[in-house]
């Protein structure tokens, strides 16, 4: 089912949902359901697979030379959604990305998800690789994520890259993209960053899922600025809990987000990181509580690949 169906559904009643990360190579899948059984409570609509971008490893030749090579740490993206799908009987979300992937590679992978039944797809544009300064399209590839919500809704079309194909059995998906409450890094403000936002809901977005923030206000500014912008699709808040004290510099560094003053103060009173997680617990929590009472569609968790602290925010709400 899709994700605007399962809002549609709930009558506005507020959802639970939560991301998780593959495992790395070599591990086993094992260790990622132990992470979502305790959430399977709550009774997730769907549950978000996250896909990440290559990467290069130097690899030693001997006499002082190394060779350079690509590889992904973590794939196996529709695997993983599948074999959730079919253990759970739950939806899910693979992420797709521009970076990394031709058009040609993005299309297999859509008619993949087509064939396995999964009917939500979250379009994303991806971070830049770890030498580059900014981010560069792959060779082929999609520039932006309007571009790729493009290309997944002319799919829909039964556009593909190279033809048209008459069927009956068209795919359907359902086409999620991200929002950022505090705008994105690269916007030049809040108000271009909406002008953007709005270009993939009319290129075929469907919902839209916010990047964590630590202060609501935020959130609902974001949401009546979209409103005021034309877009009027679900707006999905993301939420992360802190649980390490360097999330301090880490979060603000890497998304460039702003941690409101009394939330820092209590983690730096903080002996240990055990404290900073019940913390980071506690102000998600109150988060929640508001932004539930507020009638958002959905709590989405971005859970790391690790479950106990959400669990105990579930378990105060739903």
């Amino acid at each position: 089912m899709k994700v605007t169906n399962h809002i549609k559904k709930a009558k506005g009643k507020t959802l639970f949902s939560f991301e998780i990360i593959p495992p790395q190579k070599g591990r086993s899948i094992q260790e990622l359901y132990n992470n979502i059984d305790p959430l399977m409570e709550f009774n997730p609509p769907f549950i978000d697979v996250t896909t990440s971008r290559e990467q290069y490893i130097y690899i030693d030749k001997g006499d002082g030379l190394l060779d350079r090579k690509i590889t992904r740490m973590r794939p196996g993206t529709v695997g993983i959604c599948a074999a959730i799908k079919h253990k759970y009987n739950v939806d899910t979300v693979p992420h797709v990305l521009c970076g990394g992937f031709t058009k040609e590679e993005t299309e297999y992978l859509l008619v993949d998800c087509h064939y396995l039944g999964i009917d939500n797809v979250m379009a994303l544009r991806g971070d830049a690789m770890s030498h580059q300064k900014y981010f560069e399209p792959s060779k082929g590839g999609n520039h932006y994520a309007t571009d790729l919500v493009a290309q997944i809704q002319n799919l829909n079309c039964g556009k593909y890259l190279h033809d048209v194909v008459e069927s009956d059995h068209k795919s359907d998906f359902c086409i999620g993209v991200a929002g950022y409450p505090e705008k994105h890094m690269e916007a030049p403000s809040l108000q271009a960053d909406l002008r953007r936002l709005k270009e993939k809901v009319n290129a075929g977005a469907d919902y839209v899922v916010t990047q964590m923030f630590f202060d609501n206000e935020k959130y609902f500014e974001f949401v009546e600025k979209a409103k005021e912008a034309g877009i009027n699709v679900p707006i999905i808040p993301g939420i992360k809990p802190l649980a390490v004290k360097r999330h301090l510099q880490i979060l603000p560094q890497v998304f460039k987000i702003d941690l409101p003053e009394t939330l820092v103060n209590e983690v730096e009173k903080c002996k240990d990181n055990k404290q900073v997680r019940q913390v980071g617990v506690e102000w998600a929590i109150k988060q929640s509580e508001e932004l539930k009472k507020a009638g958002v569609p959905v709590l989405h968790y971005y859970s790391m690949g690790k479950s106990d602290n959400i669990k105990a925010i579930a378990s105060k709400l739903f």
